[in-house]
């Protein structure tokens, strides 16, 4: 791996407390097929340590959290399996975040976009600054779709009605609405932002470890009951990703224009 990849992600330990940044802020800090998988390491490495006891999710600079996939990537799919693939690849991280058995913060500033809202929905709290732009505006930039079980955690929070207002309509939420829908637990002013995660996540650590991971693990374990088979939606995301639409959509945004839509 080149010494660019390594660093794309970061980890760090600071007392019981672990934080991981999501580290190309000039592009967002968009991921890369190398984050989501270092991504996996550092829940591991999280899980596998006795003192952490939190841990704290972050975007390097002030402009985002995550702005969703590096659009780029996608400039290789053509089979209905690069489409499977990929979508399993965010859902296998998601579920991996979820299943950390520490209390985890998303702390967000600026775009919080795609599979960052993903990442961010599969940590307990989310705290932001009031700079933040918060969708899935994949209707009006790819033309692609969710996983069944990034489709349900966005309905677990805001329900079905409002995960379609949210989703189909290309919304991006500011940082008023996001914390009316329940998508944040707080808007925090910038200069206050990383104390006032920093002293949630110490609250944390001084609690019983045992009440807060049987507390989380039934809480997904409720949600998991109600969410469908990923392969009921295969079908669904095999459809968006082959079309000329994805395709035309993908060059479209990379040259910084809009796609024309066709619905094929």
């Amino acid at each position: 791996m080149s010494l660019q990849g390594q660093d794309e992600i970061l980890f760090r330990k600071n007392g019981a407390l672990a934080f991981v940044t999501f580290n190309r802020p000039h592009a967002r800090n968009a991921l890369t097929w190398n984050m989501y998988d270092r991504l996996l390491d550092y829940c591991e490495r999280i899980d596998g340590t006795d003192e952490i006891r939190a841990a704290i999710l972050t975007g390097a600079g002030d402009q985002a959290f995550v702005a969703g996939t590096d659009i780029s990537q996608f400039q290789t799919f053509r089979t209905p399996q690069d489409a499977l693939a990929y979508e399993q690849r965010i859902e296998r991280v998601a579920d991996r975040l979820e299943r950390i058995r520490k209390p985890t913060i998303a702390m967000i500033r600026g775009y919080c976009v795609g599979g960052g809202l993903s990442l961010a929905l599969a940590c307990d709290f989310r705290y932001a600054s009031p700079d933040l732009k918060m969708g899935v505006p994949i209707a009006r930039t790819l033309g692609n779709c969710l996983s069944m079980s990034n489709y349900a955690r966005i309905v677990d929070l805001v329900g079905p009605a409002r995960t379609k207002e949210l989703i189909m309509l290309a919304r991006m939420l500011d940082a008023g609405e996001a914390l009316r829908l329940g998508l944040v637990n707080e808007i925090v002013p910038v200069r206050r932002l990383q104390g006032r995660v920093t002293k949630v996540a110490q609250t944390l650590t001084a609690l019983a470890p045992l009440t807060l991971r049987a507390t989380k693990e039934a809480v997904r374990r409720i949600q998991t009951h109600r969410r469908l088979d990923p392969g009921e939606g295969e079908d669904l995301i095999v459809s968006c990703y082959t079309s000329e639409d994805f395709r035309s959509a993908v060059t479209a945004f990379l040259e910084k224009r809009a796609p024309t839509w066709s619905g094929r």
